[in-house]
């Protein structure tokens, strides 16, 4: 899917406000009249942040949310156009270069992302909430593969996502229909953790991420990595993969606390590191 260009005079940092409380990166799209579609400048912005979090020890946690009534309605298509002369290859070499970097940078981040949706998230807007670790979702908010109502193919790793969350067959139910799910239908499937009241998101994503601030973090890091990768590997591959992880993870700092405050019958106190 072609990139559109950034408006001009805009600078990006307005667009995405970026904050960090108690070890908890806060990440918000903020272009509320677009829905919080993603220029490509905007995407940038948003990939970075994230390879920030993943690389900062003082960073546990990220929240990813947006402002007014869209969490990311997916790639701005103003501009852009879908017709006429392309070099082959173009179109392939944007997408991996672009959306699906995007969701890659989601699951490779080494820290927990929450996604506390919004509003509408449609097509690369669902995809990056679906890639979060974990999910919550005002009861307004609605998830949409919206590919099919361009004629186009669903893109920013859906058809990677979708079956290893719902299944092949609820996976095409979504992609060749293009209905929007609600809130609550999406939670039925197993995409969203959890559905609150609009009122309440905010404050279910704090109470979220501060515990997990509170967490061993590189435990939660690891642990992350053996989900993800469980799906693509066989039960001997996994294995070995958990086993490493766990030698990995014992000479962690966290794992000695957890060890040492379980020993004496006290809450431990993890540092993430």
């Amino acid at each position: 899917m072609p990139d559109s260009p950034r408006e001009p005079g805009i600078p990006v940092d307005s667009w995405i406000q970026h904050a960090t409380d108690n070890q908890v990166a806060h990440i918000t799209l903020n272009r509320p009249e677009t829905l919080n579609a993603l220029t490509p400048d905007l995407r940038e912005r948003l990939i970075a942040l994230l390879a920030d979090a993943s690389a900062d020890p003082d960073i546990r946690v990220v929240v990813i949310t947006g402002t007014g009534r869209g969490f990311c309605a997916g790639a701005d298509l103003r501009g852009s156009t879908v017709s006429g002369p392309r070099a082959p290859g173009d179109v392939a070499r944007t997408l991996r270069l672009g959306a699906q970097r995007l969701v890659a940078a989601v699951l490779d981040c080494e820290k927990p992302v929450i996604a506390a949706v919004n509003g509408t998230a449609a097509g690369l807007g669902a995809h990056l909430a679906f890639a979060c670790d974990l999910v919550l979702a005002a009861r307004s908010a609605r998830f949409i593969e919206v590919f099919v109502r361009r004629g186009l193919v669903p893109d920013a790793g859906g058809a990677y996502l979708l079956p290893r969350l719902i299944g092949p067959q609820r996976a095409k139910e979504l992609m060749f229909f293009g209905d929007a799910l609600t809130a609550a239908g999406a939670e039925r499937l197993g995409l969203v953790n959890r559905v609150v009241p609009d009122e309440d998101l905010a404050g279910t994503a704090h109470e979220w991420s501060a515990r997990l601030a509170t967490a061993p973090t590189r435990a939660l890091a690891l642990t992350k990595q053996l989900v993800n990768a469980s799906l693509d590997t066989d039960r001997a591959t996994a294995f070995t993969a958990e086993a490493t992880a766990q030698e990995l993870n014992m000479a962690t700092e966290d794992a000695r606390e957890g060890l040492a405050a379980f020993g004496a019958r006290r809450t431990p106190e993890f540092r993430g590191r």
